[in-house]
């Protein structure tokens, strides 16, 4: 067990219950995430803080294991028990041996729209139409549901108008459970610990809402449609996989009305907002390098882990106590099915090769980079300001780009230009970008 070394930082997952702790030893429950803080003389132990208590102490590495990243493959589902369109004989098939409470949902093949809970009861298996009207689900009239989870969650706690409480669902064959994944790999949290305040911001799927989770204050996205919930799985799953210090950090998830995704709290909001209320008069050209330079690290560490933005704005920059920037809705799945929907697209920050063809690479990251350049350094100006859509992508085709924000040091004009070159091989990578705004900061604390 001593041969593990895990590095400072590190994400682990308790693998028991350690209750009367020795002096200096830290308490823990099974399932608690803690973050190494430096390996002890002596083989094996740990320094390490409690992610939800804050305390700090010894631990044994034979109690840890690291935490997962989730994979995000499609049979990853928020309701494996939904079998999609299989007839009610198939239904009665899918639920053999009989075993009280065991369930499926499909979809119904009379009532299109409409799907169907099968429950196994006794030596039968009963089958409850579940009618949808009005963006409401409902078996008996009495209870109406948003989706899909709310109405199983429900009937799991209470009988109601149905034989029997549902008690194990039976799983398509080759799905597997997010809720047993995301629990297996340390991601999924307790609603119990979870207290939601005001909503602090609007997503085109849901609200964000802030909270206080074991008493740290966090940022939660609450997805209560069960498709788009499960689309923002793959957000949530590149979440797992990264780590840095410019990128906003993923506490967790809790399947619950829906999807909770709990992110750290930023309490400067976005970088738009942060710009425009303080203005040239409080943000001296230091700060907004600085910004420039957090925004390109994080970057830098995505496209090393070969992660594609898609949607790098600043409005999606959000800013933390410290004037620290860190980009956030990265690995974000374009809810479309059908691929990227031309129309769901920020056109005036998207480059042309990913307009036109759908072609999104770190490359195209990076000409949204320029107009973020240009949105900071304009204290927050929406870009192309006064061109319509259609105007923006005709003169972008005839080689026109955006003149300097007033005040902008030329060499940072000169950095967006690189990133808008029309090849995309010709633009700047992260890496390139970072040194550069670095050489500018030291050059800027030389004058």
């Amino acid at each position: 067990m001593s041969g593990k070394h895990w590095p400072p930082g590190t994400q682990c997952v308790t693998k028991h219950d350690h209750t009367k702790p020795k002096p200096q030893e830290l308490a823990f429950h099974k399932g608690d995430v803690v973050t190494i803080i430096e390996a002890v003389e002596g083989k094996g132990w740990y320094r390490a803080r409690h992610n939800e208590t804050g305390q700090e102490g010894l631990m044994a590495a034979s109690a840890l294991r690291q935490r997962g990243a989730i994979r995000a493959d499609p049979k990853l589902s928020l309701m494996p028990w939904f079998h999609g369109k299989i007839s009610g004989a198939e239904a009665v098939q899918e639920l053999q041996p009989p075993e009280d409470g065991l369930f499926l949902v499909r979809e119904s093949v009379r009532h299109p729209g409409d799907y169907v809970l099968c429950v196994s009861f006794g030596k039968e298996v009963i089958h409850y139409r579940v009618v949808h009207e009005e963006n409401t689900l409902s078996i008996d009239s009495q209870q109406h549901f948003s989706n899909l989870i709310d109405m199983i969650e429900h009937y799991m706690k209470e009988q109601g108008a149905i034989c029997t409480k549902l008690v194990k669902p039976k799983p398509k064959s080759g799905m597997k459970s997010a809720e047993e994944e995301l629990a297996k790999a340390g991601w999924l949290l307790n609603l119990q610990h979870l207290t939601l305040g005001d909503r602090i911001g609007q997503g085109e799927f849901g609200d964000v809402l802030q909270g206080e989770y074991m008493g740290q204050k966090v940022a939660v996205k609450n997805i209560k449609c069960d498709v788009t919930a499960q689309a923002f799985l793959t957000e949530t799953a590149a979440m797992t996989k990264v780590r840095h210090k410019n990128l906003v950090c993923l506490l967790g998830v809790i399947l619950h009305n829906g999807l909770y995704i709990v992110m750290e709290f930023m309490s400067k909001g976005n970088l738009v907002n942060f710009l425009r209320t303080r203005g040239r008069a409080l943000v001296p050209t230091q700060q907004l390098l600085l910004f420039a330079l957090d925004v390109a690290q994080g970057m830098d560490y995505l496209e090393s882990k070969k992660l594609v933005h898609r949607d790098l704005a600043a409005r999606n920059i959000l800013i933390s106590e410290e004037n620290v920037a860190k980009v956030s809705d990265f690995g974000l799945a374009r809810v479309d099915p059908k691929g990227a929907d031309a129309t769901l697209l920020p056109i005036k920050w998207t480059a042309p090769e990913a307009l036109k063809h759908n072609k999104f690479s770190s490359k195209s990251d990076v000409w949204s980079y320029g107009i973020l350049l240009w949105e900071t350094f304009s204290f927050g100006r929406a870009p192309y300001p006064k061109l319509s859509l259609k105007e923006v992508t005709e003169l972008l085709e005839q080689g026109y780009r955006m003149e300097p924000p007033e005040g902008c040091p030329p060499a940072v004009y000169a950095l967006m230009k690189s990133c808008w070159a029309l090849e995309p091989g010709k633009r700047p990578s992260f890496k390139k970008l970072t040194e550069k705004l670095q050489k500018e900061l030291k050059h800027l604390g030389d004058v």
